[in-house]
């Protein structure tokens, strides 16, 4: 098989990995503080900017790609989940460092990637598998001077000698978690334990915090500059949404993680303790939870803010903020000319850049509702829940169908609408700044869609 036949090979068997997306390093060819870089002054290729990485969005806007690939889809292990396991009947190869290194500096010079996603299936064993990647990128780091972008996947299992080898030359490190609980994991990759994953990121962790403290020493090697992130796969095992945000929020607070991913299960294999393979990827699950953990990160939400035992799942027509709002109506209105950053984030259509420029400027003067437009609030879901001097928005026309259009986008509203719910669920007209429990208009009943007892999706 030549390079190109298995390159085609090893970067499809990558694709089921979503863990990669910008980094938070900052470096540059010409000097020696990137992960595993040359010695200060000395000169080399590649480079990284902060916030970028390939299959992502750089913070300034800009897409960066890079070459996700497996070192090899040879596995040890059974996961019953994983398109690679030992018993799938696939064409099998492998890459190595010599070559994997090689190629990837090739790519960098005809500027096809930016940087490098490598993963790997377990051949023979986890250490052995982590020294070939080890292998791999000091050729890339040292050899050919390979100062860019470089996420590298910790092996389960491997010694921790060679995941501190392996942070000095990469910028992230990952261990994917696989299933959201132990009894699931036990269930389906029999040869993974909960010790397994987490031990290493407990290593890492601790790496970071050591690299960090030693930081203010020139010449301190680096140790995994990027931080780590993890991946769960979502819709193969029967745990609720709520377990599975409660879990991601717990691994931010005790492993520090940069990311957590979701991976909507894409059915690979016939077997009885996984969906058949003709069911479809339950791909607005995995949004729901994206937007959720979004919510966790930088719109100070807990997860059983989001979700508890009541409802444990998300609701599919509206996204976890405007469902939260919906759901808490003695919250609102807030006055924006009075409330704190806190509460402004918890109103559909401020986020978080709107909610500072809100702050800012009313300091100088009071805010009206040509103001927040200025400023980039939404009002279009933002008036329904805001008061400005306490006044509602003049002109506002509160039906349901403006309001449902207001907090849905149009494909949510499309589905709302062809889904046999009922339509006549009562929203506390407090919210709305209706003097009434029961406002009417044009002799209705102002509701809102519920969201207790929300199906399962």
């Amino acid at each position: 098989m030549d390079i190109f036949d298995k390159l085609e090979l090893l970067a499809n068997s990558a694709k089921y990995d979503v863990a990669c997306t910008s980094s938070g390093a900052d470096g540059n060819s010409a000097g020696g503080n990137s992960a595993g870089g040359s010695a200060a002054g000395t000169s080399g290729v590649g480079s990284k900017c902060l916030g970028g990485i390939c299959h992502s969005f750089a913070a300034d806007g800009r897409c960066i790609s890079l070459l996700k690939v497996l070192q090899t889809n040879i596995c040890i292990y059974d996961c019953k989940y994983c398109v690679n396991r030992r018993s799938n009947d696939i064409k099998r190869s492998f890459f190595t460092p010599r070559e994997l290194a090689d190629l990837t500096i090739q790519f960098y010079k005809r500027n096809y990637i930016e940087g490098l996603f490598l993963s790997s299936g377990v051949i023979k064993s986890p250490d052995y598998t982590c020294e070939i990647m080890i292998k791999t990128l000091e050729l890339l780091r040292h050899e050919h001077k390979f100062n860019g972008y470089i996420h590298a996947k910790a092996i389960p299992g491997a010694d921790s000698a060679l995941l501190q080898k392996l942070g000095q030359l990469t910028d992230r490190m990952s261990v994917n978690i696989e299933m959201p609980s132990q009894t699931s994991l036990a269930l389906l990759a029999p040869d993974k334990s909960k010790n397994s994953i987490l031990g290493p990121m407990g290593f890492i962790k601790n790496g970071i915090s050591e690299s960090k403290e030693l930081a203010i020493y020139k010449g301190a090697p680096k140790f995994v500059p990027a931080g780590q992130s993890t991946q769960m796969i979502i819709g193969a095992s029967p745990e609720t949404d709520s377990h599975i945000l409660k879990l991601t929020e717990s691994l931010y607070k005790k492993y520090k993680l940069k990311r957590v991913f979701f991976s909507a299960y894409i059915p690979v294999s016939n077997d009885t303790l996984l969906p058949s393979t003709d069911t479809q990827p339950p791909l607005l699950r995995e949004h729901r939870l994206y937007q959720a953990d979004w919510l966790m990160r930088f719109y100070k939400f807990r997860a059983d803010e989001i979700l508890d035992d009541s409802s444990p799942n998300f609701n599919p027509f509206m996204d976890p903020k405007c469902n939260w709002a919906v759901k808490h109506p003695s919250f609102f209105p807030v006055e924006v000319n009075k409330a704190s950053y806190e509460e402004l984030l918890r109103v559909p259509g401020i986020g978080v850049l709107s909610a500072q420029r809100i702050i800012a400027a009313r300091r100088s003067h009071s805010l009206d509702f040509y103001n927040l437009k200025k400023l980039g609030v939404v009002l279009k879901r933002a008036q329904y829940f805001i008061t400005c001097g306490g006044r509602k928005n003049e002109g506002l026309i509160i039906k349901q169908d403006n309001i449902l259009r207001s907090l849905m986008s149009k494909k949510e509203f499309d589905m709302y609408k062809d889904a046999n719910w009922p339509k006549q669920l009562m929203l506390d007209a407090k919210m709305l700044g209706c003097e009434d429990a029961e406002q009417r208009q044009n002799g209705k009943v102002l509701k809102l869609p519920s969201t207790d007892g929300v199906v399962s999706i």
